[in-house]
């Protein structure tokens, strides 16, 4: 059986006593590779050791717009390239992008250290996941003009609408899908119309407190789920859509099927 692919966690986040048993359940479930997102410079430390010792996991370095503090310097971008040129299982520079929430960091912060982080990439062969919340105008004027689609990439967690989807396919990017797909009829309709071959699937996991069981954070293994609800949309089998997106994900990241981990 094909193994889903996760492209999108934030496995370092967990408690490290933790892991093991995420990593056991998302095995179980049919899920072959994880990718843990970095949100800040130590992020993206945590998430590379990770990588480093447990054969699923592949690592995203990078800043997220929501943790950012000041504009990225040089010293702060030669830790990024170090740790994304020097570590063969650095899947992607991630999680970088836009967020124009009234509590995000300024403008100018935010812009500067995308722009750099899509240099970042350019630079070094590897794609970026992307981060867009109420910035999709923004995002796309900044990639068009950094010249991102000479690396491609993901939407990560896309909730936007079918036009602004379609955009970014057309400039080469894939659409991420995660859980709010289960529940919100708009992007069902985006899902629906938009080729197979320009989905990816996420869960977008990191601890979820606020919820009142443990068993109902969103881990790696809920991943199916997405698959489920993506196949019936589209009318096709869950194997059809398993295949086709992890052979989309790996696409992107410039990996084979030798790099799945198997039961």
């Amino acid at each position: 059986m094909q193994r889903l692919v996760d492209s999108h966690t934030h496995l370092d986040h967990f408690p490290t006593q933790e892991i093991d048993s995420i990593v056991t359940r998302a095995i179980e479930n049919r899920v072959g590779l994880i990718i843990s997102a970095g949100t800040t410079l130590k992020s993206s430390e945590h998430c590379v050791n990770l990588s480093k010792i447990i054969p699923m996991v592949f690592a995203g370095v990078g800043i997220h717009p929501m943790d950012l503090t000041e504009k990225i310097g040089n010293k702060t971008y030669k830790a990024l390239e170090a740790l994304a040129s020097e570590n063969p299982k650095v899947a992607c520079i991630s999680e970088i992008g836009l967020d124009f929430l009234p509590t995000s960091p300024a403008y100018d912060i935010q812009m500067q250290s995308f722009k750099r982080q899509i240099n970042l990439a350019r630079d070094l062969d590897k794609p970026i996941i992307v981060h867009s919340r109420e910035a999709h105008p923004e995002v796309l004027k900044t990639l068009m003009q950094e010249n991102a689609q000479s690396i491609g990439g993901v939407l990560h967690y896309y909730q936007g609408d079918l036009y602004t989807a379609q955009t970014y396919i057309n400039m080469g990017f894939s659409i991420s899908m995660a859980k709010p797909l289960l529940r919100i009829s708009e992007l069902q309709n985006v899902a629906k119309t938009i080729p197979l071959e320009s989905i990816v699937l996420e869960t977008d996991s990191a601890p979820q407190p606020w919820k009142k069981y443990r068993h109902r954070w969103t881990e790696p293994f809920h991943v199916i789920q997405v698959a489920e609800k993506l196949a019936e949309l589209k009318n096709l089998s869950v194997e059809t859509v398993i295949e086709k997106t992890t052979q989309n994900i790996l696409k992107v990241i410039r990996l084979d099927e030798t790099s799945l981990v198997r039961c």
